[in-house]
């Protein structure tokens, strides 16, 4: 008897110890999710920045003109039906307003080809072309081997000095070199301002001329007194080069530098096309980039730009686990802040 009862009172007490493995498991689990990303409002707080936009080109289309909007900068949807936005553009899209309150479109009809080209728009709905710029790359001080490339020209227009600062890569031949992916450690972000995007400065620069490293899809915003430039560092990543292949932040007091060397990685490796939006408090800062070859989008938030940075949760089509949705398939582009008035108008004529 007094065995039976030994027998049943392990068997019980193996039992608890099982079930309460399994509660903590749960528990844990269910802990583990990520808090929401900062930067929202709180109930009956109004937003500092309404709704943003996204113009992006679409996996399987590339350098076409989509559409996707978003009232908290997390979760995206596509407009249009998902159907392209312009037939006439191609690029990387790139959007900025200018000091007439107009909106500017750059991008480019192919790497192999001379010309950056803009589009201008009064409400974020119908483009016109605004007109071309080829820039003499043969004429870049101390890029004496410039190959004729234009990729992904980017366009941010400074308040303070009240110009447009137009952003590109060119690669150039290294000769004989054992690093791979010559071409893509070739590249050099390459500037030239303007005032009305109908003259250019000349010649075109380098922007980063106090220090040397592959450099793509760099673009510039500014938060207080300083101007940050962020990056795709576009050397392969090996145990010398940790960082390759990854989204970094540089910054300066001038517009046009010298910039810092650039921080640490905000972004795992194999990330590129990285777009940068204000939260609705505008007490946060959402950078998102492209996963490639158009696997899925990443995020990253923090305070300031000057970071700290964290990885938000996102495209484990999850549930609770995404702390952000992206619109499928959705690939290269740009976002920014747009006012609510705005948004609306966008949906009711894309998706009347």
């Amino acid at each position: 008897m007094k065995s039976f009862q030994n027998i049943f009172r392990r068997r019980v007490a193996f039992t608890r110890a099982a079930l309460l493995i399994v509660f903590l498991s749960v528990g844990t689990l269910g802990f583990a999710q990520m808090p929401d990303p900062p930067g929202q409002v709180k109930p009956g707080e109004a937003p500092k920045n309404e709704a943003y936009l996204f113009a992006h080109m679409m996996d399987g289309d590339y350098g076409r003109l989509y559409y996707s909007v978003s009232l908290d900068g997390l979760h995206w949807k596509p407009l249009n039906g998902g159907k392209r936005i312009c037939e006439e553009y191609h690029g990387h899209a790139d959007i900025c307003r200018g000091p007439d309150g107009r909106y500017y479109l750059v991008g480019n009809r192919g790497d192999d080809k001379p010309d950056i080209n803009f589009w201008v728009s009064d409400d974020l709905i119908t483009w016109k072309k605004f007109g071309d710029y080829i820039p003499d790359l043969k004429t870049i001080p101390n890029y004496p081997k410039a190959l004729m490339r234009i990729g992904a020209p980017k366009l941010f227009f400074d308040d303070a000095s009240q110009q447009f600062v137009l952003t590109w890569h060119t690669t150039h031949d290294l000769g004989k070199t054992d690093l791979p992916e010559p071409y893509w450690a070739g590249q050099r972000t390459i500037y030239a301002t303007s005032r009305d995007l109908k003259t250019f400065s000349a010649p075109p620069r380098r922007l980063f001329s106090d220090w040397d490293m592959a450099t793509i899809d760099t673009f510039i915003r500014r938060e207080g007194d300083r101007y940050f430039a962020i990056i795709k560092d576009e050397r392969y990543p090996t145990l010398e080069w940790t960082t390759g292949k990854t989204i970094r932040l540089c910054s300066s007091t001038n517009l046009l530098g010298p910039y810092s060397e650039p921080g640490p990685s905000v972004s795992p490796g194999f990330r590129e096309a990285p777009t940068l939006i204000p939260s609705p408090n505008g007490k946060a800062w959402y950078l998102y980039y492209e996963q490639y070859p158009g696997v899925s989008y990443g995020l990253s938030v923090a305070a300031h730009l000057s970071g700290p940075w964290f990885q938000a949760s996102g495209a484990t089509l999850k549930g609770g686990w995404d702390k952000y949705v992206m619109t499928p398939n959705a690939r290269h582009g740009s976002m920014r802040p747009i006012s609510r008035k705005e948004y609306d108008a966008l949906v009711k004529h894309f998706d009347r």
